[in-house]
């Protein structure tokens, strides 16, 4: 009996909040697209805005399930609860903790889509669509736009342009600190890559060294040297933290420490990112226990608007506390897990308060 009441009420959930998720979806897209059209150039007409705002949806829906999930489950579980299902469940034994551990279950599938959704889906796409937009509004000629970055190895701090398409990673200036953090040399070699042993092949490079007996110069047709900076590792460089995976988050988070260089806003979106998926198994709980009471006999508008006003509470305190985290220096792990753990508090005493 508790298999298929569970399956009636996931069934439920899943199909509210899939209509809640295409509801905001649609809106959220067409907002983008709009905003879109104020930078059209070159390429970048109407039907590339189109494409891009397209592939910008899977991006929209791992950050909008939350609040998608709190909504579709108060208006699920609300016409339950109006139709007196759920009064009758509890009536024939099932008790408030059974009843939020068949609501959680649903909960943890949303769960397992949200986290497939955020690693392998969106990030991808997302950051597809921003070098689609960016080749598509510069053209082909200017495609290093954006494309120039910084990296830094121990005591050497190298300087990347994506200029040459023989070489991988174009020109390349490094920077050698002494032990005093005094510049040591400086080099730059017209064009650069990486082979397939992880070595920077350099070459027409060109180094003026600083030492107590004056200036040297050296150059070199071809030099190779070994840092602890794969493809990999230059890649996420130039990758937006919002377009990047998981994985991929970790990676130069180790590599930024590695070197002690900030890493505090990867790490704010990594939090901010594990902290929002796990807030999924909350909301639907969430919903159970403000579906009783008052809002039993309410309609599905008192409803909608309760999601609307917790889940826009939750988006903005999340996104309020991120960015000032970063600004005040404050621990990105607590920063972002605050907001969910203020809901599953929320959630615990207005469970208890049900009799």
């Amino acid at each position: 009996m508790n298999g298929i009441l569970t399956q009636y009420l996931m069934r439920t959930i899943l199909a509210s909040t899939a209509l809640v998720l295409v509801v905001l979806l649609a809106l959220a897209g067409l907002f983008e697209f709009i905003a879109e059209l104020d930078d059209t150039r070159g390429d970048y007409q109407t039907p590339r805005v189109i494409l891009y705002t397209l592939l910008r949806l899977p991006q929209l829906a791992f950050e909008m399930l939350p609040v998608a999930v709190l909504i579709g489950a108060l208006l699920g579980l609300g016409s339950l609860a109006a139709n007196s299902e759920i009064v009758v469940m509890r009536s024939a034994g099932l008790s408030i903790r059974k009843l939020s551990g068949m609501v959680a279950l649903t909960g943890l599938l949303l769960l397992a889509v949200t986290a497939m959704l955020g690693e392998l889906i969106a990030p991808p796409l997302d950051h597809f669509a921003r070098n689609m937009r960016l080749e598509a509004r510069f053209g082909q000629d200017d495609d290093r736009l954006g494309n120039a970055t910084w990296v830094r190895d121990g005591p050497v701090i190298l300087h990347l342009e994506r200029v040459s398409s023989e070489f991988e990673f174009g020109s390349v200036y490094m920077f050698l600190l002494n032990e005093e953090n005094g510049l040591a040399s400086i080099a730059r070699a017209e064009n650069s890559g990486i082979d397939k042993d992880d070595r920077w092949i350099l070459e027409n490079l060109r180094e003026t060294r600083f030492d107590d007996n004056g200036v040297q110069v050296v150059q070199s047709s071809l030099a190779i040297e070994n840092f602890n900076i794969d493809a990999e590792t230059l890649g996420i460089s130039l990758v937006k933290p919002q377009s990047l995976s998981g994985r991929g988050l970790l990676s130069y988070i180790t590599y930024l420490n590695r070197n002690r260089l900030d890493a505090r806003r990867y790490e704010t979106e990594l939090w901010y990112r594990i902290a929002r998926t796990a807030t999924v198994v909350i909301m639907p709980v969430l919903a159970l226990a403000f579906v009783f009471g008052s809002l039993r006999t309410g309609g599905a508008g008192a409803r909608l608007m309760i999601g609307v006003v917790i889940g826009l509470a939750y988006y903005l305190a999340s996104e309020m506390l991120a960015n000032s985290g970063q600004v005040f220096n404050f621990d990105p792990a607590v920063i972002a897990w605050l907001p969910s753990a203020l809901l599953g508090v929320v959630t615990l005493v207005a469970l208890n308060r049900i009799r």
